[in-house]
C-alpha cells in the first residue's frame, strides 16, 4: 500500500509540477487579490487532477479484463506515451526560456474575483486540458499491478489530489509573498525540466514494469 501513495504521490507532483499558464495565472490572481481567492483557485486545479486521476483509475480497472493479453505491450506503449510527455515538457520549458516569455494572463482583473469564482474558473481552464487525464491513463494502464482493487485505486487517486493540492496552494501561498518570481522565465525553465525528469523516471520505471 506505500508503493501506491508514493506512486500516487509522486505522479500528482509530476502533472502539478511545471508552470504553464495556468500555474501563471494561479500566481499573479493571488498576488492581486489574496490568500484565500488563490487557495480556492489552487483547491479548483487540484480538483481536476483528481478527476482525471479517478477517470484514469476506473477506466483502467473497466479495461483490465480486456487488456491481459497484451499487459506487457500496452506497458512499453504506456512508457512510451510518458516519454512523450517528459520530452514535449521539457521542450516547452525550454523554448520559453529562449523566448523569455512572460506570464500569460498578466493584465489586472477587470473586477474583484471572490473565492468561489476563482475556484469555478480554474476548474474550467484546467479541465480542457486533455494531457492531463492521457497522462494518468498511461501510468495507470502501465501500471495495473498497483491500483488493481478498489482500495488502491481510491488510495492511488487521494494521493494523487492530495500532492496537486499541496503544489497549488503552494504556488498561492509564492503569490501571495513573491509575486511574479516564481513565473518568470527561469521559474519555468527550473519546474519544467524537473518534471519532464519525474515523468521521464515514471516512464523508464513503467516500461521496465
Amino acid at each position: 500500500m506505500l508503493e501506491v501513495v508514493v506512486s500516487g504521490l509522486v505522479t500528482g507532483l509530476a502533472i502539478a509540477v511545471p508552470i504553464g499558464a495556468v500555474g501563471a495565472f494561479l500566481v499573479t490572481l493571488t498576488a492581486r487579490t489574496s490568500w484565500r481567492v488563490g487557495s480556492a483557485a489552487a483547491l479548483g486545479v487540484a480538483t481536476v487532477d483528481g478527476v482525471y486521476a479517478a477517470v484514469a483509475v476506473l477506466g483502467g480497472a473497466a479495461l483490465a479484463g480486456l487488456v491481459g493479453p497484451v499487459a506487457d505491450p500496452l506497458r512499453v506503449v504506456s512508457g512510451l506515451v510518458l516519454l512523450g510527455i517528459a520530452a514535449l515538457t521539457a521542450l516547452h520549458a525550454l523554448r520559453g526560456w529562449s523566448r523569455r516569455a512572460a506570464p500569460e494572463r498578466s493584465g489586472r482583473p477587470g473586477r474583484p474575483v471572490g473565492p468561489r469564482a476563482a475556484y469555478v474558473l480554474f476548474v474550467g481552464i484546467t479541465a480542457v486540458n486533455p494531457t492531463t487525464v492521457v497522462y494518468f491513463a498511461a501510468v495507470v494502464l502501465g501500471n495495473r499491478d498497483l491500483v488493481d482493487g478498489p482500495v488502491e485505486g481510491l488510495v492511488f487517486v487521494t494521493a494523487a489530489f492530495a500532492a496537486s493540492a499541496l503544489w497549488q496552494l503552494g504556488l498561492a501561498l509564492a503569490g501571495a509573498g513573491l509575486g511574479r518570481t516564481i513565473t518568470g522565465p527561469r521559474g519555468r525553465l527550473v519546474t519544467g525540466l524537473v518534471s519532464a525528469v519525474v515523468v521521464a523516471g515514471l516512464a523508464v520505471r513503467t516500461i521496465l514494469g
